[in-house]
């Protein structure tokens, strides 16, 4: 089969895809008379890559496999789409997250001691939900807990091939160094955190010194009676 034709049958293949295509499945859609083997198809997506790197949307390899993507830096734009505002995850979540990715396999107990508090049930599930994370076995240990790892469905969300493309745990320790600015958003929002707290202390005391003084006058009044 000539390569163009080939690229554009792969091309039709993956933009009509609901999710990624290895070269395996995408050899499965051809026949033995079509005389196409795997290194027609690797080279044919390596063209289809580098034809896209002017457009709006690109072929991207994950875990999976391939799929077409709108690029990233028109996501403001895409997103328009849809009313819907994309989830927004507590730090609680994505650090529960970050110790499976970087410590799987991991029981929640061992996430626990590390974080120094309780993992809420709703996080697990959320996270199960999303098929980021998965029950991978179980320590053998009285009561065997489960042993939670990342799944594939959690490469192909963040555009990962494998574990190994994520940024070393030295590289998200200085990440205020790269970059400061977050760094300062966060001292920020503890700043207003602690404001907060000393305004509520304030009328908290402010409430306390009412009731004191209505307690004296109310004091005074049935002393006076009494005289």
């Amino acid at each position: 089969m000539q390569i163009e034709k080939l690229q554009n049958i792969l091309e039709a293949i993956l933009i009509s895809a609901e999710k990624p295509l290895s070269i395996e499945k995408l050899l499965g859609f051809f026949q033995p008379e079509d005389l196409v083997n795997r290194n027609d198809v690797k080279k044919a997506l390596f063209d289809l890559q580098q034809r896209f790197t002017t457009h709006g949307f690109e072929l991207i390899e994950t875990a999976s496999g391939f799929r077409f993507q709108t690029k990233e830096e028109y996501k403001q734009w895409v997103t328009q789409h849809w009313d819907e505002k994309p989830a927004k995850y507590s730090r609680a979540l994505l650090e529960t997250l970050a110790l499976i990715v970087y410590r799987q396999p991991i029981t929640r107990a061992e996430i626990e001691d590390i974080r120094g508090v309780a993992v809420s049930s709703h996080i697990i599930k959320t996270l199960q939900e999303r098929d980021w994370i998965r029950i991978v076995g179980h320590k053998e240990v009285p009561g065997r807990p489960s042993l939670l790892g990342t799944t594939r469905q959690f490469l192909d969300y963040f555009n990962l091939k494998s574990l190994d493309e994520m940024p070393s745990l030295s590289e998200i320790q200085d990440i205020d160094k790269l970059y400061p600015e977050l760094d300062l958003k966060i001292q920020e929002e503890l700043a207003n955190e602690d404001s907060d707290e000393i305004e509520s202390e304030n009328g908290t005391d402010d409430v306390n010194t009412m009731d004191d003084s209505q307690n004296e006058e109310a004091d005074d009044k049935h002393q006076s009676k009494q005289d």
